[in-house]
């Protein structure tokens, strides 16, 4: 047994209780001051329903093109040359630095109807800013370093003579990705996915500012959690984190198990 074991252990578990288990177990406890026909009042409220939709809907197919953009862009950084390549690089971690509220102000101002990229979508009929599109775009961009920083150092550590050894045995380029790289990186990449998908659920400070908060439209769940703590309605407020709660860690599991069932299939959970 490792020397100090004990203590790091119980060092561990305090600090996890402090920081994660009391504050989780203190929303489960106040939520059961309600009587469960009010907890289903609460939670099933069809302005309630509306945000659970948008927030899941809209965090899902965030993560889901951050997953292949993000794929695509590590490995552009891994694999090539080109001039801006380290400032590129240095780019990817800006949404992790820049405070999110001031993202959200950046970007609203971009897609606004009179934004520099807004007044030339707004002749096309593409309304960003105030839309569920506008919440799509704030999730995207907090997101994608999430998976690129998930999948580079995989790609770094690929072997090019795997990819060499197929080519060399006649496949082509997209079979070699296909049957060569994606089933090794592929793990990483679903990594890469869940903590996307787990940032965009309960990002608030960049959505708000672009979604324009229209109830049934483009009202997300972090803000119906808000204004029912602005009300004093401190029990509605953790009903609704409740049931985010449960569905983004049933989410996150099921992610997580796919992940394990790949890694296995591949041969490199050991």
């Amino acid at each position: 047994m490792l020397p100090g074991f004990n203590l790091t252990l119980g060092y561990t578990l305090g600090y996890l209780s402090l920081i994660v288990l009391i504050p989780l177990a203190a929303v489960f406890l106040k939520t059961a001051e309600l009587t469960l026909a009010e907890f289903w009042n609460v939670v099933t409220a069809p302005r309630v329903v509306a945000s659970y939709k948008l927030s899941f809907g809209m965090s899902l197919l965030a993560a889901a093109i951050n997953a292949v953009f993000g794929l695509m862009l590590a490995w552009a950084l891994v694999r090539y040359s080109f001039p801006g390549k380290k400032l590129i690089d240095a780019l990817v971690d800006l949404p992790f630095a820049l405070p999110t509220a001031v993202a959200g102000i950046s970007l609203t101002a971009l897609y606004a109807k009179n934004g520099w990229l807004g007044q030339f979508l707004e002749p096309l009929g593409i309304q960003v800013a105030f839309k569920p599109l506008g919440v799509l775009v704030a999730l995207v961009f907090i997101g994608l370093p999430f998976v690129v920083r998930t999948v580079q150092p995989i790609l770094e550590d690929l072997d090019t003579e795997l990819e060499e050894a197929a080519t060399s045995l006649g496949a082509q380029r997209w079979q070699t990705f296909r049957h060569v790289i994606l089933p090794i990186v592929f793990p990483a990449l679903l990594t890469g996915f869940a903590l996307a998908f787990a940032r965009a659920v309960g990002e608030y400070g960049s959505v708000i500012f672009i979604a324009g908060n229209i109830p049934m439209v483009s009202e997300i769940t972090p803000l119906m959690i808000i204004t029912k703590l602005e009300q004093y309605d401190y029990t509605g407020a953790t009903a609704i984190a409740t049931v985010m709660l449960i569905l983004s860690f049933a989410l996150l599991l099921i992610i997580n198990g796919l992940q394990a069932w790949t890694a296995k299939r591949t041969g490199r959970d050991r």
